[in-house]
C-alpha cells in the first residue's frame, strides 16, 4: 500500500506546536538548533514563547518547516515511511527536504527569504486573501474574471471541490466576497495573512527570490514529490528552481495534486505538521483514502499501534 506524506502551510501554526515532540526527541531538539544557527534566530522562543513572532511571516515560514521536518525525522526512525511527498505552499519546501533534493539548512535559509519577501512585497492594506466555502471552482473563476476587470484579483488555491481562495487586491477580494455571497456561497472568510499570496501582485517579490534560488544546489529526489503548480511529480530537480518561483504568484492546485497522487497508487496520506487542515481537505477530496495526521507523539504511536 502506497503511503502519500503531506506537509502543513502557512496558516497551521499556534505558539507551542511540537513542543511535545521537542521534550521527546533528541532528534528533534538538534533539529531546531540546526535551524536557529541557519537563519540566525532562536526558533525555541518563536514556536514555544513569543505570540507575536510566531505570527510574522518571516519567522512563521521556518517555524512550520522545522516542526514537520522534525516530526517526520522521529516517525521515519520509529518505523513509518512514505512513497510519495507533498506540501500545501510552504509544506513543498518540507517534502523536498524529505525526498533529499534540498539540505534542510538551505530550506531554512530559502523560506525564511521567502517569508520576508512575501511579508513586504505589498504594502499593508493593499492585498487580501479571503476563503470561498461552497461555491465550485468555475464559479469562482467566472467571479475573479469578471472583478478583474476594473480590480485585479485570481484564484490561489484549489484546496477540495467546495473550499477554494481567492487573492489580489483588497478591492477585488472584497468584490468577489460580495458577489459569492450574494451566488450563495456558504461562507467567506478572510484570512490572516499578511498579502495577497499566490497572486501576480507577489511578481517582484518572486524575480527577486528567483536571484536566491540560483544560489542552492538541489540533488536528484529519492522519492516523488509533487509540484502545487503543476499537480505533478516534479520530473526531476533541474525543475525545482523554476516551479518554486512559479508557486509564489500561481494557483495551489491542492486538490488536482492529491487526485494525481491517487491516481498514482497513493491509498493513505499522513499529514505531518501543526493541524490537521490537510487531512481535512484530503477527506473532502476523497474519502476512500482515510487521512490520517501527526502532529503530537500519541498520534504517532496509535499509527505504529504502540
Amino acid at each position: 500500500m502506497k503511503t502519500g506524506f503531506v506537509f502543513s502551510g502557512q496558516g497551521a501554526q499556534y505558539m507551542g506546536m511540537g513542543k511535545d515532540f521537542y521534550d521527546s526527541y533528541a532528534a528533534v531538539r538538534e533539529t531546531f538548533e540546526e535551524a536557529s544557527d541557519a537563519i540566525g534566530h532562536d526558533l525555541v522562543k518563536i514556536c514555544f514563547e513569543d505570540e507575536n513572532a510566531i505570527h510574522f511571516t518571516p519567522y512563521t515560514q521556518p517555524a512550520i518547516l522545522t516542526v514537520s521536518h522534525a516530526i517526520e525525522k522521529v516517525a521515519l526512525e520509529e518505523g513509518l515511511h512514505s512513497d510519495m511527498l507533498a506540501g500545501l505552499s510552504l509544506g513543498e519546501y518540507t517534502a523536498l527536504v524529505s525526498g533529499e533534493a534540498l539540505s534542510f539548512s538551505d530550506a531554512v535559509k530559502l523560506v525564511h527569504t521567502r517569508g520576508t519577501l512575501m511579508e513586504n512585497a505589498v504594502p499593508d492594506g493593499q492585498g487580501k486573501m479571503a476563503a470561498v466555502i461552497g461555491l465550485e471552482a468555475s464559479a469562482v473563476e467566472e467571479l475573479c474574471e469578471k472583478v478583474s476587470k476594473s480590480h485585479y484579483v485570481a484564484l490561489a488555491n484549489y484546496n477540495t471541490p467546495n473550499q477554494l481562495v481567492v487573492s489580489g487586491s483588497a478591492a477585488g477580494v472584497d468584490r468577489v466576497a460580495d458577489l459569492a455571497a450574494k451566488a450563495e456561497a456558504k461562507k467567506v472568510v478572510e484570512l490572516k495573512v499578511s498579502g495577497p499570496f499566490h497572486s501576480l501582485l507577489l511578481e517582484p517579490a518572486a524575480e527577486e527570490f528567483a536571484q536566491h534560488l540560483k544560489s542552492v544546489e538541489f540533488s536528484a529526489m529519492k522519492k516523488p514529490v509533487y509540484s502545487n503548480v503543476t499537480a505533478q511529480q516534479y520530473p526531476d530537480s533541474s525543475a525545482i528552481p523554476d516551479l518554486l518561483t512559479k508557486q509564489m504568484v500561481s494557483s495551489v492546485r491542492f486538490e488536482q495534486m492529491i487526485r494525481q497522487m491517487i491516481a498514482d497508487g497513493a491509498e493513505s496520506f499522513i499529514e505531518i505538521g501543526p493541524g490537521k487542515t490537510l487531512k481535512s481537505f484530503i477527506k473532502a477530496i476523497d474519502r476512500s483514502v482515510q487521512p490520517k495526521n501527526i502532529e503530537k507523539p500519541q498520534q504517532l504511536l496509535k499509527l505504529l499501534n504502540r
